[in-house]
């Protein structure tokens, strides 16, 4: 897979915390059974789903309640709760919609199952660089792995950020699975605003 890139700002002295998703090429759909009118809306499928919190969701092909559907193909909302047949759109007021009626799909990329994996991250002041600024590994804190909501979650603490200097650098996220393969999942530049507070 192509790794994603992804640029950051770091604040010097400041807690630097930023979450992935990892999806897989593979689609799940989830069959809407019933929409409310209400802010936020919620969304009823007829069975049960495998949809984590603040995943990415298009709901496509509902009948009634037209303006709950999506229309770009990149057009996504977030599934910010989740029961085993429920989800949650806190991003849609559908009090002044138009009445669900029937049909539709809650479609989305099935998570990446991350049991198992283990997480290495550096940081270096350029690609070339020999020495390492900082290393996160899921062994050391700096990254924690979740696999009951599917996210990776990386962790500089603030008296980490303190002791940065540099003005850019750059960064790289690895996974490797049970069986030694490693996967790229993120790359990206990195700019330090320096402290004012201190």
């Amino acid at each position: 897979m192509t790794p994603a890139k992804i640029n950051y700002k770091i604040y010097q002295g400041t807690t630097f915390r930023e979450t992935l998703r990892w999806e897989s090429q593979t689609k799940g759909y989830a069959n809407i059974s019933a929409i409310t009118k209400a802010a936020p809306c919620v969304i009823t499928t007829q069975s049960n789903h495998t949809i984590p919190v603040n995943w990415r969701v298009r709901v496509v092909g509902v009948s009634g309640m037209k303006e709950v559907n999506v229309t770009g193909e990149d057009d996504y909302y977030i599934a910010t709760n989740t029961t085993s047949n429920t989800v949650t759109l806190n991003q849609v007021n559908s009090s002044n919609y138009t009445a669900y009626t029937s049909g539709g799909v809650i479609e989305y990329n099935l998570p990446i199952p991350l049991v198992g994996y283990t997480a290495q991250m550096q940081i270096r002041e350029t690609l070339d660089s020999t020495s390492t600024i900082i290393e996160l590994t899921n062994t050391n804190g700096g990254i924690i792995i979740n696999t009951n909501d599917s996210t990776i979650s990386m962790f500089i603490t603030a008296a980490q950020t303190r002791a940065f200097t540099f003005p850019t650098a750059v960064y790289s996220l690895e996974l490797t699975d049970t069986s030694g393969v490693v996967t790229t999942l993120v790359t990206g530049n990195l700019t330090l605003v320096q402290e004012v507070t201190r």
